[in-house]
């Protein structure tokens, strides 16, 4: 992982590197075409906060008591793998840390990958769980868990179809939200905005992207610029 700072200049951003980029790794990427793709991230230096250690410590303790297993195995097992995961870079929370906010988002991010793909509830962390990130709406999208109550959850559309054909519809320009019926029932009930302000989620919800409609089996009538229509 290579770090780098921003500098922008009206709609510029320019990038300075902290080190040469490799050339060879480059020609490589890019197939000899001379082009390549940049992913950045804006980080927040603000040291990590007691939210975030609060959140981190009630996630684990939701994986003790699921999986019977000791908090400070847990802990250690999920800092070595944010150690992997950013190529060497240690993490601590603290009370004297030194890493960043974005650090500990980072960290919160592969627990909250690890309970979702581990089927593990959100019990004692759940009323700190940040449900009005993208990031979090997309991962109850995909492993269909209710945005609310972590049940097992449909793909509910804000933004209202009516009667028309769902296998008509180009699902790729359509605000989405993981709901169980229960809660779906009620969004539709009280609507969006009251939901909304109920539950501390985004009003819109998200967009999924027609990979992601293609894993959770949405069908539709995708628009050319989404390359296919779904099978």
């Amino acid at each position: 992982m290579q770090r780098a700072r921003a500098e922008q200049r009206g709609r510029d951003l320019i990038i300075h590197l902290d080190r040469p980029l490799n050339q060879d790794h480059l020609e490589t990427v890019s197939g000899g075409q001379g082009e390549f793709y940049v992913d950045f991230e804006v980080a927040d230096s603000r040291r990590a906060s007691v939210q975030q250690r609060r959140l981190f410590f009630a996630l684990l303790h939701d994986i003790e008591s699921y999986f019977v297993v000791p908090s400070e195995f847990l802990k250690s097992m999920f800092y070595t793998h944010y150690e992997f995961y950013t190529a060497g870079k240690s993490i601590s929370l603290s009370d004297t840390t030194e890493s960043s906010v974005s650090d500990a988002n980072t960290l919160l991010d592969l627990v909250i990958d690890f309970m979702f793909e581990w089927r593990v509830p959100f019990r004692k962390g759940y009323e700190l769980l940040p449900r009005d990130q993208q990031y979090f709406l997309y991962e109850c999208c995909r492993h269909r868990i209710c945005t609310i109550c972590s049940e097992y959850a449909d793909i509910h559309h804000i933004d209202v179809i009516g009667r028309t054909n769902r296998n008509k519809v180009d699902h790729t320009k359509r605000h989405v939200m993981a709901l169980c019926r229960k809660h779906h029932e009620e969004i539709e009930h009280i609507g969006p905005i009251q939901f909304s302000r109920k539950y501390h989620v985004p009003v819109d919800g998200i967009k999924l992207k027609l990979e992601d409609l293609k894993k959770l089996g949405i069908r539709g009538n995708y628009s050319a610029e989404n390359e296919n229509v779904l099978e």
